[in-house]
């Protein structure tokens, strides 16, 4: 069943955000919502509580469409139901606020000097003072309990002592006429960038000192590991006498090892960083501190090269306990740890049933209460007696929210989106359920166009997600939005086939070894039921989109059925057994593939997309992006060759400046622009 719109609640918050017109003005219906409503939608992040549970500082990045780029300031909200406003002004980004312990300033890090940087500010007025002064850039800055201290990482070679080290070297090489780069091991590259001789080290700064500390002198090891950086990889003891971090070693193994590590070390730096977690050989990360510093909880998986496994929460006694997982008995997979004020409960959220919940766990029994269980939940932080978290759904961005400790009396306590929603109509969506591979429950939404007429047929665009082990739920995305195709026409239908997220272990771990067998099944069964329980829904003009694993399988699709009209493929592989090759984690295929491809029993030609071209048909744009080095372009440029060459109908959309995702606002208009048209030129 639907959920009420979040919008409704904003309103009840805020009635004179949805003010209605006056009554001599006539009705005008919404338009349907498109990209540009997408992209106009404020993105509210990385919300912080204040230690007097008062406050939250939070993120809140805009769209800047003549600069083609995203601009981030630094907001705030009372919990007292006061409206949000804004801290900071600047077309620099400023962003990572962290209190201060009075609860009267911030801390924040900002680009307005030319390099990140440390500012404070206060929060009842004045201008952002420039604390740092380094030579390099600071991020993931977190503050001391005791208030003297700052904690953050900045990018160093590991052989050099100093900053200014450091600095004289980076000027070196910009200052060099040679280009190449010389390797000895992987990783050469990652993500989309090519590696150096840096890394990103964790430093304490004794506020007006001279100089950081170097926690992780001398380590060759990178922190924090999560992909794109974050503090959720670092925490700090509650008498700020240690630091924990995560971190990833940058050794030839690398490339095909998911064994990420915990690290204590004194503050001080007086004493080598000591491994915590030396007996787990795979991953271990996101660290934090119980308030009273008496335990210490972690994130962690149990078996190495599987990055999709069950991510369980650890604990330890603080110190010298012995780590011991708490949530073996959930079929969940933990994705973050927030404390209560005793250290007896965690919360947590987790994927979950095509939603992203949030959890409570009691420490001493393991026992999961479900808190809040619909929409995309995360980001959760205790406040006094309440919670405090973001959420947001297939018609609604994210919006901050409290409850209370038990998940009752949910309500928002930001509404920036609330006037941009309701100017832009969008779809009606339902959840449902079917028996897929093995008569087993799988589970899918429709989305249903705008200005919706039941005795119309509308064609269809059957989205398939990436991953694999990933979902397509009650999540409001910025890239694969089913509402920018409910905008224009068209229904979307999507499944969380077998391999998904949030629907047990045990089924996300039936993909290995079987890409094109039960997620195919499931995406086929789960069209047909689709068609035939929605009567709206057009058999006869259904298009296939998808992106990574879901690009694999659009070309695995082209070689098993002509059931589509057209094929959208984004970033994704014709050849599994060349894209290990291509590839920079290794310990992806390996473990989904089971094995290397020149191993006797290695699953890379059992479901390879380019075993089954002759019997391609399917008209299908081909999107790629240059940096994308997880899957590399001459995948998508071997793709749009087969097409071009076997004459099928094709078009191939290529992004010089993109990764594995279309971040900047002109090409992702260009991307929403070049998808529809294809959609609209075959189906309608």
């Amino acid at each position: 069943m639907q959920p009420a719109p979040a919008c409704l609640a904003f309103a009840a918050l805020f009635p004179t955000a949805l003010a209605p017109l006056p009554a001599q003005a006539p009705a005008q219906a919404p338009r349907g919502f498109s990209v540009d409503d997408m992209l106009a939608m404020d993105r509210i992040s990385d919300p912080q509580v204040s230690p007097d549970g008062q406050w939250v500082a939070f993120n809140v990045r805009v769209t800047d469409l003549a600069a083609n780029r995203g601009r981030t300031d630094v907001w705030l909200v009372k919990l007292d139901g006061s409206a949000p406003r804004r801290l900071t002004f600047h077309e620099a980004a400023d962003f990572n606020a962290r209190w201060m312990p009075d609860s009267k300033s911030i801390v924040f890090l900002s680009t307005r000097s030319g390099s990140s940087q440390v500012w404070q500010l206060r929060i009842d007025g004045g201008e952002p003072q420039q604390l740092s002064k380094f030579p390099l850039d600071v991020g993931n800055l977190s503050v001391f309990p005791d208030g003297k201290r700052l904690l953050f990482t900045m990018e160093v070679d590991p052989k050099l002592k100093t900053l200014e080290e450091n600095q004289k070297a980076d000027e070196a090489r910009a200052a060099k006429q040679s280009t190449g780069k010389l390797y000895e091991q992987l990783m050469v590259r990652h993500w989309d960038t090519w590696a150096d001789e840096k890394r990103s080290h964790v430093f304490a700064w004794t506020l007006g000192a001279e100089a950081p500390v170097d926690l992780m002198a001398g380590m060759d090891v990178d922190s924090p590991i999560q992909p794109f950086g974050g503090t959720e990889d670092m925490t700090i003891s509650a008498d700020s006498s240690t630091v924990v971090f995560a971190a990833k070693s940058v050794g030839r193994e690398a490339a095909w090892s998911t064994n990420n590590d915990v690290w204590s070390v004194p503050a001080d730096g007086s004493a080598a960083p000591v491994c915590l977690s030396a007996a787990n050989k795979a991953q271990d990360g996101a660290p934090r501190f119980s308030p009273d510093g008496k335990r210490l909880a972690w994130l962690a998986m149990a078996r190495p090269g599987y990055e999709a496994d069950q991510q369980l929460i650890t604990m330890m006694e603080w110190p010298g306990g012995t780590p011991r997982p708490i949530t073996q008995g959930w079929d969940r997979s933990a994705g973050e740890i927030a404390w209560s004020k005793d250290g007896g409960t965690i919360y947590t959220s987790a994927d979950d049933l095509g939603h992203k919940s949030l959890f409570s766990i009691t420490v001493g029994d393991g026992k999961v209460t479900r808190l809040v269980s619909q929409g995309s939940n995360g980001s959760v932080a205790r406040a006094g007696d309440r919670l405090v978290f973001s959420q947001d759904t297939l018609r609604a961005p994210a919006e901050l929210f409290t409850c209370k400790l038990d998940g009752s009396e949910v309500k928002p306590i930001t509404a920036l989106n609330a006037a941009k929603v309701a100017a832009a109509a969008m779809g009606e969506f339902e959840q449902f359920t079917f028996p897929g591979w093995n008569n087993e429950t799988v589970h899918g939404f429709v989305v249903k166009p705008v200005q919706f007429d039941a005795a119309k047929k509308y064609p269809v665009a059957f989205l398939i997600h990436g991953g694999p082990q990933g979902s397509f739920g009650n999540h409001f995305h910025y890239r694969w939005n089913p509402q920018s195709y409910a905008g224009a026409g068209f229904a979307a239908v999507f499944i969380d086939f077998h391999g998904s997220t949030g629907y047990g272990q045990a089924f996300t771990d039936s993909i290995r070894g079987d890409w094109g067998g039960k997620p195919y099944e499931d995406l086929m069964k789960g069209l047909d039921f689709a068609l035939s329980k929605y009567a709206f829904l057009d058999g006869n003009r259904v298009a296939a989109l998808g992106a990574s694993y879901g690009g694999y399988m659009i070309n695995w699709i082209a070689g098993q059925t002509q059931r589509f009209k057209a094929l959208v493929c984004h970033d994704g592989n014709l050849d599994e057994r060349m894209a290990y090759f291509d590839t920079e984690e290794l310990w992806f295929p390996e473990w989904e593939h089971q094995g290397t491809p020149w191993e006797a029993g290695s699953g890379y030609t059992k479901h390879n997309p380019i075993d089954h071209v002759a019997k391609w048909q399917t008209p299908m744009l081909v999107i790629h992006g240059a940096l994308d080095y997880r899957v590399v372009d001459t995948q998508g440029i071997s793709t749009f060759t087969l097409l071009q060459r076997r004459g099928i109908p094709s078009q191939f959309l290529y992004f010089p400046d993109e990764n594995h995702w279309v971040l900047k606002p002109a090409n992702s208009k260009q991307w929403h622009q070049t998808v529809l048209a294809w959609l609209e030129r075959w189906t309608k």
